[in-house]
């Protein structure tokens, strides 16, 4: 199994990455989390017939962008997309004029599947919960070939954030702000100690940052910053960049 970080920042892309997406392939499927900039790349890796399956956490433009280069791909099964409420006028509105290539006229079919917390319409593997951010915004935990990969971007800390981290032998978290300079309630997002922390609480076994907020982690370097702050608290932590593949 293979884990791909196709892009690591928030907000908008930079020298330094493009907005968020991670691509997950197993021996039976791809799995997709959110769909920022870095979802062009995706012909670069996906071959082949496996069923794929997208999932948005919310739908910031950050996390959906991606959506408008659906055209180049010329997938062999339908693409199934997951999220929270609201996912079937999000899209509808967005996947059309005069924003992009309307949903009908892409070279293959799109199935739309609205979760909620309850788990409706997840995939039997996959679970779903509430993150706290602003308006509705889903983590998500996968269970694939033994192993746990838990996404969980954007949110603060909550209870959720713990659950879906537990024991995970992945835990891919946001990184959007520097230790002690937000205090933004109405807009949460994690910082390196925070997201270090919630890993060690949890239990993760690996904890991957990634969305960082492009105004702030302007270079690779401030990256590895946030890398070896979050290690004083969570030895085993990397900081995710474009095109970083891992295997399990």
């Amino acid at each position: 199994m293979k884990i791909c970080f196709l892009g690591t920042n928030g907000w908008y892309d930079t020298a330094a990455g493009n907005t968020v997406c991670v691509l997950v392939e197993s021996r039976s499927e791809y799995l997709i989390f959110d769909a920022g900039n870095g979802l062009h790349k995706l012909d670069k890796y996906i071959k082949g017939g496996k069923r794929i399956r997208l999932f948005l956490s919310h739908y910031h433009l950050d996390h959906i962008i991606g959506l408008h280069a659906l055209k180049k791909f010329h997938f062999s099964r339908p693409l199934e997309i997951y999220g929270p409420p609201g996912l079937k006028a999000a899209l509808n509105r967005f996947l059309g004029t005069p924003y992009t290539v309307p949903a009908a006229r892409l070279p293959f079919k799109i199935r739309l599947n609205e979760v909620r917390s309850s788990g409706v319409s997840c995939p039997d593997n996959v679970i779903c919960r509430p993150l706290r951010h602003s308006g509705h915004c889903y983590g998500y935990r996968a269970l694939l070939e033994k192993k746990t990969i838990a996404y969980c971007t954007d949110t603060g800390i909550c209870d959720n954030l713990y659950s879906l981290a537990e024991n995970a032998d992945v835990f891919i978290s946001e990184c959007s702000y520097r230790s002690g300079t937000w205090a933004d309630t109405d807009w949460p997002h994690l910082d390196p100690r925070q997201a270090a922390l919630a890993a060690r609480k949890a239990n993760a076994k690996r904890l991957y940052l990634t969305h960082f907020d492009a105004s702030i982690y302007l270079t690779q370097k401030d990256r590895r910053g946030a890398q070896k702050e979050a290690r004083e608290f969570f030895s085993n932590t990397w900081s995710a960049k474009d095109d970083m593949v891992l295997s399990l």
